[in-house]
């Protein structure tokens, strides 16, 4: 089910609402969806792979947490940090300014132009100390993406 944007997600406290929870595609919502980033979002890190390792566990015991309590929108945020945790790390080890792209595709006016944009990509730029933080919290996303119990609840989840 594609994520809903429609949402006042200013007002909702998706613990208390969770049935108007949309999985959506990767990371979608990711800092959106509260309680659960405010829960979160302080303990996500990546500068230092000894602080990628810290904040990967701490946010992996997150997820087994919410798991406990068969919280699936905590557990699929939590989830969500981690996959954000090897994107973000990925991006700053191919491109040291964090920007992958000449213009931000996402600021075109039209599908055309944004697709143009995604073309233009800037010089990568190599750095091993995001590299080893992206691959730490890589590990631990596989973890929780494969995690029995939060399959079984994923499984469950509507669809549509």
């Amino acid at each position: 089910m594609p994520f809903d944007y429609s949402l006042d997600f200013k007002t909702i406290d998706f613990r208390l609402s969770p049935e108007l929870y949309r999985v959506g595609k990767g990371e979608q919502g990711v800092l959106l969806v509260e309680p659960y980033k405010s829960e979160i979002l302080p303990h996500w890190r990546f500068k230092t792979p000894e602080i990628a390792r810290q904040s990967s566990e701490k946010i992996y015991e997150i997820f087994l947490n919410y798991l406990e309590q068969d919280d699936f929108v905590g557990a699929d945020m939590a989830r969500k940090f981690l996959q954000m945790g090897y994107t973000r790390a990925r991006r700053y080890a191919n491109h040291k300014s964090g920007k992958k792209y000449q213009k931000n595709p996402q600021k075109e006016s039209s599908q055309e132009a944004q697709k143009e944009a995604r073309k233009d990509i800037l010089p990568y730029e190599v750095d091993p100390i995001k590299a080893e933080s992206a691959a730490i919290f890589k590990e631990k996303w596989m973890l929780a993406k494969t995690n029995e119990k939060y399959l079984q609840l994923l499984a469950k989840w509507p669809k549509d």
